[in-house]
C-alpha cells in the first residue's frame, strides 16, 4: 500500500500533459502511484501515458473507449491502492509539496477529507485570479481549525465547490460511503461530492491555495455544447440525494431555487446553435413540476427571479418567446422595487 493514489482521467490532454504529469513527479512525497485512464483519446495522449509508464513505476495506465471523465475515475478508484486518494485533471497542476501536507494533515487529524483553495489560470490572457467558488472565503471563516461535519455547515454547505481535485480523501472513507462520479455526463462530480459530504465525520478545510486549475475552451465544462443539458439530470440526482440523506426538508427553499438557477445559468451560456435544444429539455423537466404533488410548495419558495425563469419557460415554446417573456418581467419587477424604494424615501 502506497500512502497517496493519485487519479488522473486523460481525455486528448496531450498539449497540457507533460506538466500536469511532472508536476506529481517532483512531488516532496515520494510515497505515491498515478493511476491514469486514457478515455479514448485521439491524440498523442495514450502514447505520452505509455512512455511515461516505463520510466517510472509509480505510474499506471489503463485505456477505455470513450466513456466520459466520471467513468474514468470510477475505473481508476477500482485500481487505487493508496491510504489515501487525490484526483486531478489532466490539463491543470498541484504545487509540489501539496500531497506531503495533505497526508500528515489527515494522518495528524484522522480526517475523512481535506478542502483546500484552488487559484485560476487563464490561458488565453496568461493571468492568474481568485473566483469566491475555489476561494471558498465563507468556509475558511467558518472552519478556522477546526474539525466540522457537514451538519455544522448549515446554508454553507453550498459554498463547498464539488470539484473533487480540491479535495483530500481518506480512501477507506470513500469506499464505505459508496460514492461513485456520474458516467457518461459532464458535471459529474455533483453527485460524488453530496454523498461523501452526507458520510463524513471529519471534515478540515485548508486555507491555502495548492492547486491551479487551467481556463481554457477545450474544458468539457466550459464547452457550451450539448452536453450542457447534463446539468438537468444531474440536479435532479442532487435533489434526490438529499432525500437519501433525509435532508431535503431543512434545505428545501435552496434546492428549489438552485435547481432552476443552475438549469438557467447553463442555459444562458450554451452556443447559440444549442440553445433550442437546451430550452426543450430545461421544458420537459419543468413542465413536469406543473403536476407534482409539491408544485404549490416549489412555486411558492422561489424568488422572484426564478419563478419568472419557471413561469416562462413552461409557458412558450421557443427561445425567442422565453426570452422575450422573461426579460420583461425582470424589467417590471425592477421598475417595482425602484418605486417602492423610492416611495420608502417620500415617507420618511
Amino acid at each position: 500500500m502506497v500512502k497517496v493514489s493519485v487519479i488522473m482521467p486523460v481525455f486528448n490532454a496531450e498539449e497540457y500533459l507533460k506538466e500536469s504529469i511532472d508536476c506529481i513527479l517532483n512531488q516532496s512525497l515520494s510515497d505515491w502511484e498515478l493511476i491514469c485512464v486514457d478515455d479514448g483519446s485521439s491524440d498523442s495522449s495514450l502514447d505520452m501515458l505509455n512512455d511515461f509508464k516505463t520510466k517510472d513505476e509509480r505510474i499506471k495506465v489503463y485505456h477505455q473507449e470513450n466513456r466520459g471523465g466520471g467513468a474514468a475515475r470510477n475505473v481508476a478508484l477500482t485500481h487505487a491502492t493508496g491510504e489515501y486518494v487525490y484526483f486531478m485533471d489532466a490539463d491543470d497542476s498541484i504545487k509540489e509539496n501539496a500531497l506531503e501536507k495533505l497526508y500528515q494533515l489527515c494522518e495528524e487529524k484522522n480526517l475523512d477529507f481535506t478542502i483546500f483553495k484552488a487559484i485560476n489560470y487563464d490561458e488565453d490572457t496568461d493571468r492568474y485570479y481568485e473566483t469566491p467558488d475555489y476561494s471558498m472565503e465563507k468556509i475558511a471563516e467558518f472552519a478556522k481549525d477546526k474539525i466540522f461535519a457537514f451538519e455544522d455547515l448549515g446554508d454553507l454547505i453550498f459554498n463547498i465547490t464539488v470539484t473533487p481535485w480540491s479535495k483530500f480523501y481518506n480512501r477507506e472513507f470513500v469506499e464505505k460511503s459508496g460514492a461513485q462520479f456520474a458516467e457518461g455526463l459532464i458535471f459529474h462530480d455533483n453527485v460524488f461530492f453530496w454523498e461523501v459530504l452526507f458520510n463524513a465525520k471529519r471534515i478540515f478545510f485548508l486555507d491555502e491555495f495548492l492547486y491551479t486549475r487551467r481556463r481554457h475552451s477545450a474544458s468539457s465544462t466550459g464547452a457550451g455544447d450539448k452536453r450542457y443539458a447534463n446539468i438537468i439530470i444531474i440536479v435532479n440526482r442532487n435533489i434526490e440525494l438529499f432525500f437519501k440523506y433525509g435532508q431535503f426538508e431543512k434545505f428545501k427553499h435552496i434546492l428549489y431555487n438552485k435547481k432552476v438557477f443552475w438549469i438557467y445559468m447553463r442555459y444562458e451560456n450554451i452556443q447559440d446553435k444549442y440553445r433550442q435544444f437546451f430550452f426543450d429539455e430545461m421544458k420537459r423537466d419543468f413542465s413536469k413540476m406543473l403536476a407534482h404533488e409539491r408544485y404549490e410548495e416549489f412555486i411558492s419558495l422561489l424568488n422572484h427571479k426564478n419563478r419568472s425563469i419557471f413561469e416562462a419557460c413552461v409557458e412558450n415554446a421557443t427561445t425567442d418567446d422565453f426570452d422575450r417573456q422573461l426579460s420583461k418581467s425582470l424589467k417590471s419587477n425592477k421598475i417595482k422595487k425602484a418605486f417602492n424604494k423610492a416611495k420608502g424615501l417620500f415617507k420618511k
